[in-house]
């Protein structure tokens, strides 16, 4: 099962205890999966059409806990693709239909579609929350946080979309933006910070703490990763340096001989020989007296300008000698 698909059963299991929050709930769920229906001499009726049964479940519950009217779940297989099962809630029609659509913000004073959210369906923390999780129950996702972090809550209403995104950001901690996908629009959160705050604000608990577990590990492992490629580099940069200052030194050794150096060149020329896998500062406390790291770094540098230069002779004396045959 999907982390998408846990959430939403978790937060079907919620039933909220005031009137007011169960109303901006459903709501919130109609106009994400819902349909008006128009049957000639019964007016306007509801359909809500979900392909998860702990969603249809909830929108019942909902339903029943608010209005007096017959609800019915049908429930279809699907015969093409997955041939998943489609749950299918029926309101049905009534004359006053129209009346409740309008109380849920589905159809305006007039009668038309409204594509804005009713101001008295959230004007209350708790119904906010729970229009949220409305939203989040009929239209929502959320990537598992294993991956890349992204929620959000499709829609086919630029309007309603912007409506959902000023909704979300009334809390400070939250950022909501409007994205676009073929002919559809998404609100989205982008951000572990932020999707951890929605999780919470709508009441999915389990899923937070499944979220900030996973957020916990995830982060551990990324330290560890940069520590073990810092130490890494770190590693092949000495290995580099070490092998480069042998590699002086024995070309010095080669040509003129370590004893025509300086005595303080000598004496670190042998205990690199000696110590090829150490670093500058050990280097520099294995010297009688100890020498900082500065001092060792400045006498291998010294080391390498003797050998680059040694080098550069016998490359010219080579090239001399060469032109010398060919005459």
């Amino acid at each position: 099962m999907s982390f998408s698909m846990q959430t939403k059963d978790e937060l079907s299991r919620i039933m909220p205890g005031r009137k007011c929050c169960r109303l901006a709930e459903l709501a919130a769920l109609i106009r994400a999966d819902g349909t008006i229906t128009i049957t000639p001499g019964q007016g306007l009726g509801l359909s809500v059409r979900t392909e998860n049964a702990s969603v249809a479940r909830k929108t019942f519950r909902l339903a029943k806990h608010i209005f007096d009217f017959e609800v019915q779940i049908i429930v279809e297989r699907k015969t093409r693709l997955k041939k998943k099962n489609l749950y299918r809630v029926n309101f049905a029609h009534r004359s006053e239909m129209e009346m409740h659509m309008k109380k849920l913000g589905i159809l305006n004073e007039e009668g038309g579609i409204d594509y804005s959210i009713k101001k008295n369906l959230v004007k209350n923390n708790c119904c906010l929350r729970s229009y949220l999780r409305g939203a989040f129950l009929g239209a929502g996702s959320v990537s598992k946080p294993e991956g890349s972090y992204h929620l959000e809550i499709i829609t086919g209403s630029l309007e309603y979309a912007e409506a959902l995104t000023d909704l979300m950001n009334r809390f400070d901690s939250l950022s909501a933006k409007v994205g676009s996908r073929k002919k559809l629009y998404f609100v989205y959160l982008k951000g572990s910070d932020q999707i951890a705050v929605f999780l919470n604000l709508i009441g999915a608990h389990q899923a937070l703490l499944s979220f900030e577990n996973t957020r916990i590990v995830k982060g551990m492992r990324n330290q560890v990763n940069r520590l073990v490629n810092c130490e890494t580099a770190n590693l092949s940069k000495t290995v580099n340096a070490s092998l480069k200052q042998i590699e002086s030194i024995r070309l010095i050794d080669r040509i003129i001989g370590l004893d025509k150096l300086p005595a303080r060149l000598r004496d670190i020329a042998g205990l690199r020989l000696e110590n090829p896998d150490a670093s500058l500062k050990e280097l520099g406390e294995l010297m009688d007296p100890a020498v900082g790291k500065s001092g060792v770094n400045h006498r291998m540098r010294k080391l390498e300008e003797i050998g680059e230069e040694l080098m550069n002779k016998k490359t010219n004396f080579l090239r001399r000698k060469k032109q010398k045959e060919k005459r």
